[in-house]
């Protein structure tokens, strides 16, 4: 579904990915693995088109989205559940779903979808009228998933979801995440900073380093490496 060739991102002078080259196959869970400042971010960035490359392929569903806009990114069904959650705080947990649908005409879609997102998070249901900045961290985090899926997307790609939130509410939200890719065989890109959580429900990872990937390899197997074991998942 996604392929990436020799992608390269700057900041001024500063290169952030060097040449990363990575494959997300339909319907599978991919992580990337790595320290802050390693590029996760930015891949998902530059993939959304909020960052620009400077050199490299970008393709989705066979069609280069390399430095497209990013509405445009969005329409052709990727979508992404930021770093940080980003949600509107000022607006009400259904005012956020509405506006992750705001390119969608389809109104009766629309409406299952909503019952579908209120099913795997009923928390969101409980809430709906309540202002999202006055949500837990969690329940933002299932908010702005939430919004994500409300665009309808083909590629979901999720940011540090586990960040800031109790523990207990990191378990149920990648629970989730494994649910929404099995029931609705959605594929999932994932940046965590909890590399033995994500590799426990990806398929497929990738370990970055300092803007280039140095490993790859099925997630099981990562978790077995010693190098990443000792780097990542606590010896």
């Amino acid at each position: 579904m996604l392929e990436i060739k020799d992608l390269q991102v700057s900041y001024g002078s500063i290169g952030a990915l060097q040449g990363i080259s990575l494959k997300v196959e339909t319907g599978s869970i991919v992580t990337l693995v790595g320290a802050n400042g390693a590029g996760k971010s930015t891949t998902l960035r530059t993939i959304s088109g909020i960052v620009k490359a400077r050199s490299g392929s970008i393709v989705f569903d066979g069609a280069s989205i390399m430095n497209l806009p990013p509405h445009e990114i969005v329409a052709r069904g990727v979508a992404q559940s930021p770093e940080g959650r980003m949600i509107f705080a000022n607006l009400t947990v259904m005012e956020n779903l509405r506006m992750g649908a705001y390119l969608r005409k389809d109104k009766p879609g629309i409406v299952r979808d909503f019952e579908y997102i209120f099913g795997i998070f009923p928390r969101l249901k409980e809430r709906e009228k309540q202002t999202a900045g006055t949500l837990s961290g969690g329940e933002q985090q299932m908010l702005a998933i939430g919004r994500a899926l409300m665009s309808k997307p083909k590629l979901l790609m999720l940011d540090e979801p586990s960040l800031g939130i109790a523990p207990i509410l990191v378990k149920t939200i990648f629970e989730k995440v494994v649910e929404i890719n099995k029931e609705l065989g959605l594929t999932i890109l994932l940046v965590e900073q909890n590399a033995n959580l994500a590799l426990e429900v990806s398929h497929h990872g990738y370990v970055l380093e300092t803007g280039r990937i140095i490993l790859e390899d099925t997630s099981a197997a990562l978790r077995e490496n010693a190098e990443v074991r000792a780097a990542y998942l606590g010896g």
